[in-house]
């Protein structure tokens, strides 16, 4: 059962809370992170960034640089543009994009669920990165962007969220991609204890984003537990921050293909090649939107087709192959293109479904890509049937939604 908890969240101040909040480091391009580090001392970029405008720089990823980041949220603390809470809390934050409300609670997932699988996954990690991040996280000794879970619904916590937002939120500011943000503290003992019980008659909790993030703040976890020779008390690293959100709260859209070039292939040859393994159909329009599983839109020379895999192409009883992701690669990509590893081959890159299917048309007409593939989302169900099998998904499989921002609360695992 999940086992959550509240805690003494460093925070920005109410009216600095708007300059402090950013979104995840690495959303920015160089020219957009120069420009918010030029025009705003406050943005938490500054933390995660120490060493700008400054002469000396360190090696990526040395403990040099994990250093400067931990004294830079210390001169944060101490000029009191991030004041720690006096009182263990859950914090509800609403997220409204897009006119869609994200509401879900900021609490410390556990490392133990982590590794006794209450904690479900869907997505690979690579080990070289999750030694790295757990490096970093040793040193700066803090969580400043929650990973994000999801989990069934459930009435009695909904009542509680549900319930807060009628009050004053502490925080609520709208960012210029024109998202409101509004945030509401939960520090009352009877409230705090029941949320905390409620969650624990969960079965699992799913990463629904931040595969790294929880994969090196368990190792992290487990690392100092054993330094410290097992002690029976808890730890603040036995934890590390989350998001929790209910799962019809959260939005899965498509992550779509694109690639460069189809080889010696022409056209023409290409199409035919395509019709072993799919039923190709012209579809006479400007764009064309998968409606529903296994049907995968194409788009080559101005023209768009809807592709389905013919019968027996994959196992209806495997629930990684049979993903529309796994289709595409294992049946076109692969034998076709002889693209089998998306993460390393540079003929393939991808836009995820906020994008649009404009994006994907753009691309193939201005010539940066030869082909774009158009995929209809993976379900909940699905992510679901996979991280319960202890399976995991082709890379960019799911692009999740909420996003969310760094520094609008920080967890000490000191």
């Amino acid at each position: 059962m999940a086992n959550i908890k509240p805690f003494k969240a460093f925070r920005p101040t109410r009216d600095k809370v708007h300059l402090v909040a950013s979104r995840s480091y690495i959303s920015y391009t160089k020219p957009d992170l120069i420009r918010k580090l030029d025009e705003n001392p406050f943005t938490f970029l500054h933390i995660l960034n120490p060493e700008y405008k400054t002469d000396k720089q360190s090696f990526t990823n040395s403990k040099g640089k994990f250093e400067k980041v931990k004294r830079k949220f210390t001169d944060f603390v101490n000029q009191q543009i991030l004041i720690q809470d006096k009182r263990e809390s859950y914090y509800v934050y609403r997220q409204i994009k897009d006119g869609h409300p994200y509401l879900g609670i900021i609490a410390c997932a556990s490392v133990e669920d982590y590794y006794s699988n209450v904690i479900k996954k869907h997505e690979a990690t690579i080990t070289k990165r999750e030694k790295i991040f757990k490096n970093y996280l040793e040193t700066v000794q803090i969580n400043a962007e929650p990973v994000c879970f999801t989990y069934p619904n459930h009435d009695k916590i909904d009542r509680i969220t549900n319930e807060k937002i009628l009050d004053r939120p502490e925080y609520d500011f709208t960012t210029t991609d024109r998202d409101r943000h509004s945030f509401w503290k939960i520090d009352d003992v009877e409230t705090v204890a029941k949320i905390t019980a409620y969650f624990s008659e969960i079965k699992s909790i799913y990463i629904a984003d931040g595969h790294h993030r929880s994969a090196s703040s368990a190792l992290l976890g487990k690392s100092l537990r054993k330094a410290d020779g097992n002690p029976s008390e808890e730890k603040a690293y036995d934890y590390f921050m989350g998001y929790f959100i209910p799962q019809n709260c959260l939005k899965i859209y498509e992550f779509n293909r694109l690639v460069t070039t189809i080889g010696d292939h022409s056209v023409t040859s290409f199409l035919e090649a395509i019709q072993d393994n799919f039923e190709i159909a012209y579809v006479d329009g400007s764009f064309f939107r998968p409606e529903k599983t296994h049907e995968i839109g194409m788009y080559i020379e101005g023209k768009w087709y809807c592709l389905i895999p013919k019968e027996g192409q994959f196992k209806v009883d495997d629930p990684v192959k049979s993903l529309d992701v796994s289709i595409l690669t294992n049946h076109l990509l692969s034998p076709i293109l002889r693209i089998s590893d998306l993460k390393t081959d540079s003929r393939v890159y991808f836009k995820g479904g906020l994008e649009g299917i404009e994006a994907l048309k753009a691309e193939v007409d201005r010539g940066k890509a030869k082909v774009a593939f158009a995929h209809y989302p993976v379900s909940m169900e699905q992510l679901k049937t996979i991280s319960d099998a202890n399976q995991t998904m082709p890379p960019k499989s799911t692009w999740i939604e909420p996003k969310l921002r760094s520094g609008l609360t920080v967890y000490s695992t000191k």
